[in-house]
């Protein structure tokens, strides 16, 4: 059994790679989502991420697709204790649509997730894209009241800039209001400079959990995009080649395929690892198509990367 790990202040206790819901009803269906949160669960992890708009880029999809392939799965398995299960809200439906974290619109949205999801609660439910034209404590006291409710247990936060989390967090602690108890930022080993100057402080002063998301950068960071070829293999391959494929990701990719050999992991496993050594890191968010490719996150979770490990990665994605 892995060991699990506090997520920040709240009570949630979660093995710490947490699988992202996102290629539900999109590179996966119905079935083949149950055979990966069966695998995902019986390998021992326990947390699962997910928004009301997942998956609304998909053609003839109206958004919440994977809430409803989670909800059914938990339906039919069973075991809803067992699993910490985080969702959004705030999301947008449509790219040209704005965010909305209208208090109104929270309460009627964690409804229709809640109905999605087949469950009587969330675990922890966090704020997708912040709208910045809602009074943070408007948003904060529709969280109380979900709370107070027993719909949600604790609350999260995901795309908020610094300063609307530094707002948000002081009127927490002003007014007695529920407090955001993670930040769900990109982060990786190639993205890494907004996150480290912009929020990285205020997470670890404020003991907030970070549960970053793309922490493979797309999948760049699996290390099999190695040569100009390797990006033909993949429908994905130009868009990750045109934003990655530049003389830094060179190196970052050679100094990751290096440690994964020397320890004899995945290129994958170190990536994650380097999170989960990073001081302000509680888990990052990564998901899988396949069976196989979940064996990095066990991997990861297991492995201690050691100070020269560390080094090289630092040095080779600053």
């Amino acid at each position: 059994m892995m060991d699990k790990r506090q997520l920040g202040s709240s009570s949630l206790e979660i093995v710490p790679l947490i699988f992202g819901g996102n290629v539900f009803g999109w590179t996966l269906d119905q079935d083949a989502s149950f055979g990966i949160l069966d695998a995902f669960k019986d390998l021992g992890f326990n947390a699962i991420d997910t928004a009301n708009n997942y998956s609304h880029w998909v053609p003839g999809n109206k958004g919440g697709e994977s809430e409803t392939i989670i909800g059914n799965w938990l339906q039919e398995r069973g075991g809803r204790d067992g699993v910490v299960l985080m969702t959004k809200v705030g999301g947008r439906f449509g790219y040209d649509s704005k965010p909305n974290v209208k208090g109104d619109y929270i309460k009627e949205e964690v409804e229709n997730s809640l109905k999605r999801l087949r469950t009587d609660y969330i675990d922890l439910y966090q704020t997708h894209y912040d709208d910045e034209t809602t009074p943070v404590e408007e948003t904060l006291r529709a969280y109380e009241d979900l709370i107070k409710e027993g719909k949600v247990r604790f609350i999260g936060a995901s795309n908020i800039s610094p300063e609307r989390l530094v707002e948000s967090l002081d009127t927490s602690a002003e007014k007695g209001l529920p407090s955001y108890v993670s930040l769900q930022p990109e982060y990786n080993l190639f993205d890494r400079a907004k996150f480290e100057h912009l929020y990285e402080k205020i997470t670890f002063e404020k003991q907030i959990a970070v549960i970053p998301y793309y922490s493979l950068a797309s999948g760049f960071l699996t290390g099999k995009y190695t040569s100009e070829a390797d990006f033909g293999q993949s429908a994905r391959g130009a868009g990750i080649k045109e934003k990655y494929w530049n003389d830094r990701g060179r190196r970052i990719v050679a100094v990751l395929n290096e440690v994964a050999n020397a320890y004899s992991v995945s290129a994958s496993a170190v990536a994650l690892a380097w999170l989960l050594a990073q001081r302000t890191v509680a888990a990052p968010i990564a998901s899988a198509t396949k069976r196989h490719h979940m064996d990095a996150f066990v991997e990861a979770v297991n492995l201690r990367l050691d100070v020269a490990s560390l080094a090289k990665l630092e040095l080779a994605s600053s």
